[in-house]
């Protein structure tokens, strides 16, 4: 059994500290909210965020941030990805050396461009820093629907110990070294799955969707392993697998708010609708400094980019894309004649 803290009380942090529990784990949860807490306390459920999801009555509920680190194995981060930053300076006091934090949140940093494992790292040097991410929308997992992630670390003890923690008969857990492709996959995935519901609001049907999503890694790929990321993680559970499901689910809050846009809402009203953190929002702008850095065409992305910031509808951007010049669909296959 481990002692863990589970920073962040959304939906995300919600059914992960419920699977932590389910494995004989000894799990507190840690809020800066305090009416989320003292829901918490009275109802043992997330009745915003995670309605009809118990949690045991003997799950520790704080917002007393040292209470929630000290003395524990391991720290899961399951704030927003625009919070992580802040949060890892407010820990970052108490967490001791070798105290692992396993950060479950998407997100690249739009200043710095830096994904959030180089942030906790930057911020908390004391700590060894893990990811675990992949195709897992909190709803299924809350509800002990099997799923499959991935948990990734630079040692290999790291990664196995998070694997230990997590996995049983509803929750299977690999192991990865490539942290930086994992945390890649996982950020640019949110921004093509806003372009996969600007569509769905248009009422494009299969084939576009289809096409989306196929261009989508392909974009996703070339980024990442030109950053230095392999090309079997962005194959994997936390490249296309996070992608088809964040582009297809009805629990993606990336694809309801970019439904909404494709329906005329603006982005502001989007969000608000949506009532959660859209990520791809947020890793939208951060993704085309990266395209435009390592020098990688990402016209989907780009198109994403201008749709949120640059006031273009989403019918012409669709439109745009389809008639860029005609290419080659793999420039690397030759021709005998």
């Amino acid at each position: 059994m481990s002692k863990v803290g589970v920073i962040g009380a959304g939906s995300w942090g919600i059914a992960l500290a419920k699977v932590l529990y389910t494995n004989g784990n000894q799990v507190s949860v840690w809020s800066i909210v305090e009416s989320e807490i003292a829901m918490l306390k009275e109802k043992h459920e997330h009745v915003d965020k995670l309605p009809g999801v118990k949690l045991p009555e003997d799950m520790v509920f704080t917002t007393n941030l040292p209470e929630a680190i000290n003395g524990m194995d391991y720290l899961i981060l399951a704030v927003p990805s625009v919070f992580t930053r802040s949060t890892a300076k407010s820990m970052a006091p108490y967490v001791k050396a070798g105290q692992v934090i396993v950060c479950v949140a998407k997100g690249i940093e739009e200043a710095t461009l830096m994904t959030l494992s180089e942030i906790v790292e930057q911020e908390i040097p004391a700590a060894e820093v893990a990811v675990m991410c992949g195709p897992s929308h909190a709803e299924e997992v809350g509800r002990g629907m099997p799923t499959t992630v991935v948990a990734g670390a630079k040692k290999r003890s790291i990664a196995e110990g998070v694997q230990d923690i997590f996995m049983n008969e509803v929750f299977r857990v690999y192991t990865s070294p490539d942290v930086l492709g994992m945390e890649l996959g996982g950020s640019l995935k949110n921004v093509i799955a806003l372009a996969a519901g600007m569509l769905d609001g248009l009422g494009y049907g299969d084939n576009t969707k289809a096409a989306l999503i196929t261009r989508g890694i392909s974009e996703m790929s070339r980024l990442a392993m030109k950053m230095g990321a392999k090309a079997e993680t962005l194959n994997g559970l936390t490249g296309i697998g996070d992608l088809i499901v964040t582009c297809e689910s009805k629990h993606s809050r990336n694809r309801k708010a970019g439904m909404l846009m494709g329906q005329g809402y603006t982005m502001q009203q989007a969000m608000d609708e949506v009532k959660m953190v859209v990520e791809g929002v947020y890793s939208a702008k951060a993704a085309i400094a990266l395209a435009k850095k390592y020098e990688v065409g990402m016209p989907i992305i780009e198109a994403v980019n201008k749709v949120l910031f640059e006031n273009k509808s989403v019918k012409e951007a669709a439109a745009e894309l389809m008639m860029r010049d005609k290419k080659s669909e793999n420039s690397d296959l030759g021709w005998k004649e």
